[in-house]
C-alpha cells in the first residue's frame, strides 16, 4: 500500500467511453484511457485491508468472488502508484497470461469483493490491469520469450479459446512442444468470434498475442475439426497427451411455435458471422440493418447483440429478460463479498438508450410464439409478462400473467439464452465419460478424464462460465499435464 490515506483522499474514477452515438458508427474499441497521473491516484485507493478478498478466487452462492486466477492485485496497485510500471507488469504476468483480455472482457469479480467496496466504491482494479498491459505493449516490454530448453514431450490442445490458449502458454513456457487445433479459420475461440470487435479488438489485441505465442514456439493449426479432419485416435498416437478445451458451445434453443421461421438465429451465429464480416471484406453476415430486432436473453451475449444490431443500423431493438430488474444497491440476501447482483447499464444498453431514448431491456417477460409472414419470414414475437412463484404442483418458476399478452414487431430474432454444454460429436469420438450435464467428467484441480492422458479444461468441463475461470482451468490443466508426464511440476 503506497499511500495509507489514498482511499480517503481519492474518489473512484473510470476513463470516459467514446460517445455512444459516435462509437456505433464503427467497430473500434469503445473505451478511452486515463492519464498516468490519475491512474496512480486510483492505485493509491487500494487500502491495507489485511485480507485482500480481491484475489481470493472463491465461489460464494455459486458466483465468483475475487479473482479466479489469483491476480496479486494489491501488489501491482502499489507499484502503479509508485510509478513502477514494468515491475507491475512482471507481477501481473506471474498469474495472468493474457491481462489484455481479462482487462477488457472480464466482469471483474475482484471489484465485487474489494474490501473498500463494503461502504465505498471499490478500487478500479480492472482498468488498472488493462492500463498496465497496454503500457507494456506500447513500451515494448512484452516480447517473445521462447523456452531455452525443450523436453521433447508433445501435447495436442483441442480448442484455442481462453482455456486452450492459457494451457498452451504455460506448457510452452515449460519447454514442451505444443500444437493447438482449432476448427475455425482463426485462433481465439470465444475471444475471436464470440465477443464483438468493439469490446475486444481482434487484430490489435487477440491476434497480437497469438502472434507472440507463435514466436515463442506454439503451433496453431486452424480449419482442423478434430473427429472429422483428423481422428481422435490419430491425435492420441501422435502426441504424448491431449487437453480438450473446446468450450460449451451448444446453445440453449427456444422450441416454441414458429421457431422454424426464417430470421430467427442463435446469438452466437449472428456474432460470429458479424466478426467475419468485420475482418474479411468478402464475408457476409446476418444483418440487422433496417430491422426491428428482438433479443431473447439478458446476459453479456444479449448485450453484444444489442451493440452489434445498432452498428448495423437496426430500426429498433428490444431485449427480453425473464428475470426481475435488479436493485440499484445490494439486496440483503446478496451481501459482500458475493458478486453484486445490481442494476447496471452495459455498453450496448447505453448505446440503445442514446439512440432510442431508453434501456432496451424489458424485464419479467417471455416469448410465447413467433409469427411469420406469407414467405416464411418472422415478422413478430408474441410475449407475455411473468411472475416468479410456485405453480399448482409446488414448483417455483416463471408463471404467465393473464392479460399481459402483446406483440412486438420483429424481422430479426436473436436467441441469447446461454449454453447447455459442449458439442458431443468430438466427445463421442474420444469416448470420454460425461457428467449429468453432458460436460466432460473431470475433477476440478485434477482435470483428468476417464481416458488416461486425456485432460479437460474450461467450459467443456465446468459448463458455461467466465473467461477468467477458463484461464484458471487452462493453467491448472497444464500443471496437471506436466505432473502426469514428468512426475512433478514447477508450474503454478
Amino acid at each position: 500500500m503506497g499511500k495509507p490515506t489514498g482511499f480517503i483522499e481519492f474518489e473512484r474514477e473510470l476513463p470516459s467511453d467514446r460517445d455512444p452515438l459516435e462509437r456505433v458508427k464503427d467497430w473500434k474499441e469503445i473505451h478511452l484511457h486515463l492519464p498516468e497521473d490519475r491512474l496512480k491516484k486510483q492505485g493509491a485507493r487500494c487500502m491495507d485491508c489485511g485480507i485482500p478478498f480481491c484475489h481470493s478466487g472463491s465461489l460464494i452462492s455459486g458466483m465468483a468472488s475475487g479473482c479466479p486466477i489469483n491476480n496479486l492485485i494489491p501488489e501491482w496497485n502499489d507499484l502503479v502508484f509508485r510509478g513502477l510500471w514494468q515491475e507491475a507488469l512482471d507481477r501481473l504476468h506471474k498469474t495472468n497470461n493474457f491481462p489484455e483480455f481479462t482487462g477488457r472482457v472480464c466482469p471483474a469479480p475482484c471489484e465485487g469483493s474489494c474490501v473498500l467496496g463494503i461502504n465505498n466504491p471499490p478500487v478500479t482494479i480492472k482498468n488498472i490491469e488493462v492500463s498496465i498491459i497496454d503500457k507494456g505493449w506500447e513500451e515494448g516490454w512484452v516480447k517473445p520469450e521462447p523456452p531455452q530448453k525443450r523436453t521433447g514431450k508433445k501435447v495436442a490442445i483441442i480448442g484455442s479459446g481462453p482455456a486452450g490458449l492459457s494451457a498452451a502458454a504455460q506448457l510452452n513456457k515449460a519447454g514442451h512442444l505444443v500444437t493447438v487445433f482449432e476448427r475455425a479459420d482463426r485462433p481465439g475461440g470465444l475471444l475471436m468470434y464470440g465477443i464483438p470487435n468493439m469490446k475486444l479488438d481482434k487484430n490489435e489485441v487477440v491476434l497480437r498475442r497469438v502472434k507472440l505465442l507463435e514466436d515463442e514456439g506454439v503451433i496453431f493449426k486452424c480449419n482442423v475439426n478434430v473427429g472429422t479432419d483428423i481422428t481422435a485416435e490419430q491425435l492420441r498416437k501422435d502426441f504424448d497427451s491431449i487437453i480438450v478445451a473446446t468450450g460449451a458451445t451448444k446453445a440453449r434453443d427456444l422450441p416454441i411455435p414458429g421457431r422454424e421461421l426464417k430470421g430467427i438465429h442463435v446469438a452466437m451465429d449472428f456474432l460470429t458471422a458479424n466478426t467475419r464480416a468485420v475482418l474479411d471484406a468478402d464475408a457476409t453476415g446476418i444483418t440487422a440493418a433496417g430491422k426491428d430486432v428482438v433479443i431473447i436473453g439478458g446476459g453479456d451475449t444479449g448485450t453484444d447483440c444489442v451493440g452489434t444490431s445498432l452498428r448495423h443500423g437496426c430500426n429498433s431493438v428490444t431485449q427480453l429478460e425473464i428475470m426481475a430488474k435488479p436493485p440499484l444497491v445490494r439486496a440483503a440476501n446478496n451481501p459482500w463479498p458475493e458478486w453484486p447482483k445490481t442494476y447496471k447499464m452495459d455498453y450496448g444498453q447505453e448505446e440503445a438508450a442514446a439512440r432510442f431514448g431508453d434501456d432496451p431491456r424489458v424485464y419479467l417477460t417471455t416469448a410465447t410464439h413467433f409469427e411469420g409472414d406469407e414467405n416464411g419470414n418472422v415478422k413478430a414475437v408474441h410475449v407475455v409478462n411473468v411472475e416468479w412463484k410456485k405453480d399448482d404442483k409446488g414448483n417455483f418458476g416463471p408463471q404467465k400473467v393473464p392479460g399481459t399478452e402483446r406483440v412486438l414487431p420483429a424481422q430479426l430474432v436473436l436467441l441469447a439464452m446461454g449454453f447447455l454444454g459442449p458439442e458431443q460429436p468430438l466427445l463421442d469420438a474420444l469416448n470420454v465419460e460425461r457428467d449429468a450435464r453432458t460436460n466432460i467428467k473431470a475433477e476440478h484441480e485434477k482435470y483428468t478424464t476417464s481416458l488416461p492422458g486425456v485432460f479437460a479444461a474450461g467450459d467443456c468441463r465446468r459448463g458455461q462460465s467466465l473467461v477468467v475461470w477458463a484461464f484458471n482451468e487452462g493453467r491448472g490443466a497444464a500443471r496437471e499435464w506436466v505432473r502426469f508426464l514428468m512426475g512433478k511440476t514447477d508450474l503454478p
